[in-house]
């Protein structure tokens, strides 16, 4: 417990050191760990639940929005949570033939990482209307259903 009148104690040298290293090297080890264990990797990023530090997330979103995982196909782990968001049960639209559009639209997306990101914090609709590229054809599919 900080005492009044006192400067709260810096982390040493060494764990900033340490924090330092750990963030510079971040994007390789995303890297590494989805080609060394592409299979674990892949199972990470389509479970939307897993724990996952803050750092480690931040660039799995930014590569993915480079477009960097060739396995992840967001339309098969993204869209079906997009969709409830919405109101939509993927089930109930499997017929549409709007689904198809939508699907190539998810896959196309360039902010897939974004998209995970809000997926994974459970993010309401408000929040997807601003990025989701699908979001109004969710819109008027809802109005209709």
């Amino acid at each position: 417990m900080a005492h009044i009148g006192t400067t709260p104690r810096r982390p040493s040298w060494w764990k900033r050191l340490g924090e330092h290293c750990y963030r510079a090297s971040t994007p390789q080890l995303v890297r590494d760990m989805q080609h060394a264990s592409s299979g674990a990797f892949d199972a990470l990023v389509k479970d939307l639940e897993a724990p996952l530090e803050a750092g480690f997330e931040r660039e799995v979103a930014r590569q993915m929005n480079q477009g960097a995982y060739l396995a992840f196909v967001p339309s098969e782990t993204l869209m079906p949570v997009m969709m409830q968001r919405f109101g939509l049960e993927a089930s109930r639209i499997a017929e549409d033939s709007d689904l198809q559009a939508m699907r190539r639209t998810c896959n196309a997306c360039p902010v897939a990482g974004r998209c995970w990101r809000a997926m994974r914090r459970d993010a309401g609709v408000e929040e997807c209307r601003g990025f989701c590229p699908n979001a109004e054809a969710f819109d008027r599919r809802a109005a209709v259903a």
